[in-house]
């Protein structure tokens, strides 16, 4: 079965999973879904995670980050912004700002993966792909 967003997907597997207060989920990988992670992981929304070769196109193992002193997630929220029936586009000017800078907004451009900041600082726009705060 082919799917038709499968980032739409990806995010909403963390959401379910931080929902249920899993402590990890599995994710079938793609480039795409691991340079996000990496993402993920470098502004510390997630604890760990770790690519699972099984032969076919792998599994990234994502291990969910919790606020120790009230047991509730990290990530607030995960919205997909640009769909496959409506792309989102943004150039240099228009980058968006996530919650007063306190998310992020990952962005797909001529130069990778990356988000708004990193985008801000290499002066280039692109597909806005999801927010996260």
């Amino acid at each position: 079965m082919s799917m038709t967003d499968p980032i739409a997907d990806y995010l909403t597997r963390i959401r379910n999973a931080l929902q249920a207060g899993h402590k990890m989920v599995d994710i079938p990988a793609s480039n795409m879904k691991k340079q996000m992670t990496q993402i993920l992981y470098d502004y510390k929304f997630i604890k760990n995670y770790i690519i699972i070769e099984d032969g076919k196109q792998g599994i990234i193992r994502i291990f969910l980050k919790y606020v120790p002193a009230t047991g509730k997630p990290v990530i607030h929220e995960l919205k997909r912004v640009s769909k496959p029936g409506r792309r989102f586009y943004v150039d240099v000017q228009g980058l968006p700002r996530v919650k007063n800078n306190m998310g992020i907004a990952i962005l797909s451009t001529s130069k990778g993966i990356m988000t708004e900041r990193q985008a801000r600082r290499e002066r280039v726009g692109g597909e806005v792909l999801c927010y996260i705060w």
